[in-house]
C-alpha cells in the first residue's frame, strides 16, 4: 500500500510522515534524498537521524539522491526474503520526492536529455512504487502554489513537480495534505465526478 504525503515547507508533512509510519510498521527503511551540499544542509541532515533516532522507532537510514527506484527494488528483493523466513515487512519512507527530481534535474544538461532522461526515471520511479508489495509513505512538496519563478530552470522544476505529484498520488490508495501541522484526507474529500 502506498501513501502520498505532500505541503508546503515546514508544514509537518515529514513528521507525519514518520507519525504514519510508527502506526503501519514496527521499523522502518527511510530513504532520504537529500544531498549535503553545504554546511547548512549538513546540520540539517544530522537534526533529522537524530530525531529519528529519538523516536524511539527502529529506521534504518539509506542516503539515495538518485536511484530511488533501484533503491526500493533491491529492498523489496531483501525483505522478501525476509518475510518468507517469517520476519515482519519494514515500512519504506521516501522523502522526498521533489528533492529527488531537484538531484535529476541539476544532474541533466541540455534540454533534450533533461526530458528524455528524466521521462525514463519518472517511468522507472513509478513502476518501483506500483511494484511495491508492502507499505510504502512518499512525502513531497507542493510548489505550484507561489509565484511563476522568473528563471527557465525554477519554471520547469515547478511544472515537473506538479506532474510528478499528480501522477505518484494517482497511483497511491492514501494521499494526504498538510497544512499547519494538520493533515487533510484528500481522497475522503475528493471531488466525485459520479456525483455531479
Amino acid at each position: 500500500m502506498a501513501v502520498f504525503i505532500t505541503g508546503g515547507a515546514r508544514s509537518g508533512k515529514s513528521s507525519f510522515a514518520e507519525q504514519y509510519a510508527m502506526k503501519v510498521a514496527t521499523k522502518g527503511i527511510y530513504i532520504a534524498t537529500c544531498q549535503p551540499f553545504d554546511e547548512e544542509l549538513e546540520e540539517r541532515i544530522s537534526k533529522h537521524k537524530l530525531d529519528r533516532i529519538d523516536s524511539g522507532f527502529h529506521w534504518t537510514t539509506i542516503e539515495e539522491p538518485y536511484d530511488v527506484s533501484e533503491r526500493l527494488e533491491q529492498i523489496v528483493g531483501e525483505q522478501s526474503a525476509s518475510a518468507a523466513q517469517g520476519k515482519e515487512l519494514p515500512v519504506i519512507l521516501l522523502d522526498c520526492l521533489t528533492l529527488w527530481l531537484t538531484n535529476w534535474l541539476m544532474r541533466m544538461d541540455d534540454k533534450e536529455t533533461k526530458h528524455s532522461s528524466l521521462d525514463s526515471e519518472i517511468a522507472q520511479l513509478l513502476k518501483s512504487i506500483q511494484s511495491c508489495p508492502f507499505p510504502l509513505i512518499i512525502v513531497s512538496n507542493e510548489v505550484g502554489d507561489g509565484i511563476v519563478p522568473a528563471y527557465p530552470l525554477g519554471r520547469i522544476f515547478r511544472d515537473e513537480a506538479g506532474r510528478l505529484n499528480q501522477r505518484v498520488a494517482a497511483i497511491c490508495e492514501r494521499a494526504f495534505l498538510v497544512t499547519a501541522g494538520i493533515p487533510i484526507d484528500l481522497r475522503a474529500i475528493a471531488f466525485n465526478w459520479e456525483k455531479l
